[in-house]
């Protein structure tokens, strides 16, 4: 009896602990892929950004911001106007200052309350850049790379708090791609929630109010879902049709800002200048090819975002990886994959036509789609992926605090944090030294010493604006018979100590013909032209700034004086 039942009771054993394993592992299984909900992401990411940036909430007003939009949103905030006075007017949609009036008067008007203001757009920015990820790879591990590499790269990073409108322009822009990929996966038959096309809708028509340059996205898919409905069949044609409508409703509040800005102002889009530098001047074929380049530069390789791109693409000489199941891992699926090149492709060309300057945070909403198809690319071909997101990362954090070996904006990366660290220095040595004096400087240093509200005085200086430091812009100065006693320089160019393959030198004559580019004259250069002596000179990461006792300003304020009191000549 014994050796009879031994062996079916052995195979009952083997059941119940073939049973037991399965119940234990049941639950973990899924977990391993199953997604946060955002509303739980949407807390990690902000304490993430908000911990990253802690060090710089309390930082003044810096270069754009200190120029127009805290300016622009400061007379929101005391009038209610909607089109700034104290500040040149632009025509940019007024959402940031309702935006940042909202919190001030919540708050209180203060550089750190503007500052988590944008740490929260940022987030919010972020959670988009997951959610896209997660739509289009159906992998939150591939979400979470992607949205970690984003955050941490340079141009990002230092964005993140600065009070520019290219933020917001930026969450409402993947939010709104967010939403048209769940409108065509509706389109192809899968289930969605809410109505997504109204959402994508409501998301870019908040990123054109605060940037108008955003309307290219909306209007580029517009273009592409107008071309799929007609090269569609007859059951598809209506909702890409019905879509390509939805992705043009986001032109009529801008037109709506635009015929108001016209019927207070005069102009139609911002002034006659700021036309001319940024849609006129730009019209030259020769240098939309140069910008075009400039453009593909700066999303494909600047501040070490060839890292990921050169994984990416020596992924491609690899085959696919297989799956547990034994299928080809996944990519981004072809027509979704066409979308994004649609949004690269009609960005580039649109931001070389149009801006003067060639600033990458207008191309903000770009960066994580470009990470996306490099992280999607390397984990479907490279077997230790992680590794080459790690070395991503690391180029990412080496750029935040080393700069590149070309010219470069400060913003790009925390140099801006030695501009103001500086100009604060600078200033603090005027108002200690020279209480009321005229003082010679450039912008943005004009309205930091006239504009308290922007963190750097207490009192107004009186100022005589000057363009830039440049030799004809010094010389200029000197001829001026305006008094002034003191000269603040500061660096407004970055030139990096050594020019990279001479490329930079080569280049030149084409920058200053189309890009505004100019040599700052060194502290000892400009005191020698207006005939003055540098009393204080700091440096700092190839930034500098210097305050300059001008002795042809102090005489002339002396003889006007003696004209004024009858006082004999010495």
């Amino acid at each position: 009896m014994r050796r009879g039942h031994a062996p079916r009771f052995a195979g009952l054993r083997e059941r119940i602990r073939l049973s037991d394993l399965s119940k234990s592992r049941a639950p973990l299984e899924p977990r391993l892929d199953r997604p946060l909900p955002l509303w739980a992401v949407f807390p990690l990411l902000f304490v993430g950004v908000y911990l990253s940036h802690i060090m710089l909430l309390r930082l003044p007003y810096y270069w754009d911001e200190a120029g127009y939009y805290i300016p622009a949103a400061y007379d929101f905030f005391r009038t209610g106007a909607l089109i700034p006075s104290t500040t040149l007017a632009n025509g940019h949609p007024p959402l940031l200052s309702i935006y940042l009036a909202l919190w001030w008067k919540a708050s209180g008007f203060m550089p750190a309350v503007t500052r988590v203001a944008m740490c929260l757009i940022a987030a919010l920015a972020l959670l988009g850049v997951y959610q896209l990820s997660r739509m289009l790879t159906r992998r939150p591990q591939v979400a979470a790379a992607v949205t970690l590499l984003t955050l941490l790269y340079p141009v990002w990073f230092a964005q993140s708090t600065l009070a520019h409108a290219d933020m917001i322009a930026a969450a409402g822009t993947l939010w709104g791609l967010v939403f048209v990929f769940a409108v065509l996966r509706k389109i192809d038959g899968e289930p969605s929630r809410g109505t997504p096309a109204v959402s994508a809708a409501i998301c870019f028509t908040l990123a054109a109010l605060s940037k108008e340059t955003a309307i290219v996205t909306p209007v580029a898919l517009a273009i592409w879902e107008g071309w799929r409905s007609f090269s569609a069949g007859a059951e598809r044609r209506r909702p890409h049709f019905r879509l390509c409508l939805i992705l043009l409703v986001p032109v009529l509040p801008l037109a709506a800002w635009f015929g108001y800005y016209r019927y207070r102002t005069g102009y139609l889009f911002g002034n006659p200048q700021y036309l001319h530098y940024n849609a006129i001047s730009t019209l030259s074929p020769l240098r939309i090819l140069l910008a075009l380049a400039h453009r593909i530069l700066q999303i494909a390789a600047h501040m070490n975002m060839f890292v990921p791109v050169l994984c990416a693409l020596g992924a491609l000489l690899l085959l696919p990886l297989l799956e547990r199941d034994g299928s080809s891992r996944p990519s981004v699926p072809r027509s979704e994959r066409a979308i994004l090149y649609v949004v690269l492709a009609a960005n580039l060309l649109f931001f070389s036509v149009v801006g003067g300057a060639l600033l990458t945070r207008y191309l903000l909403p770009l960066y994580p789609l470009v990470l996306l198809l490099c992280v999607t690319t390397m984990r479907r071909r490279v077997p230790y992926w992680p590794a080459l997101i790690a070395l991503s990362a690391a180029a990412f954090l080496i750029g935040l605090v080393i700069n590149p070996p070309y010219k470069f904006a400060p913003e790009d990366n925390l140099s801006y944090v030695d501009v103001v660290r500086l100009q604060q220095q600078a200033i603090r040595q005027i108002v200690v030294r020279d209480g009321g004096s005229t003082v010679l400087t450039a912008w943005p240093a004009t309205d930091e010493l006239t504009k308290p509200e922007l963190g750097y005085v207490r009192k107004p200086f009186p100022v005589v604006a000057i363009e830039n430091f440049s030799l004809s812009a010094i010389q200029q100065a000197a001829a001026s018979t305006k008094n002034f006693t003191v000269c603040l320089a500061f660096s407004t160019k970055y030139n990096p100590p050594r020019q990279w393959l001479s490329l930079g030198m080569r280049n030149e004559a084409l920058d200053k013909r189309f890009f505004d580019f100019h040599r700052d004259l060194e502290p000892p250069a400009i005191a020698r032209l207006l005939d003055g002596r540098v009393i204080w000179r700091a440096e700092r990461n190839g930034e500098w700034a210097a305050v300059l006792h001008l002795n042809r300003a102090q005489e002339a304020d002396v003889g006007a004086r003696r004209r004024l009191t009858k006082e004999p000549p010495l």
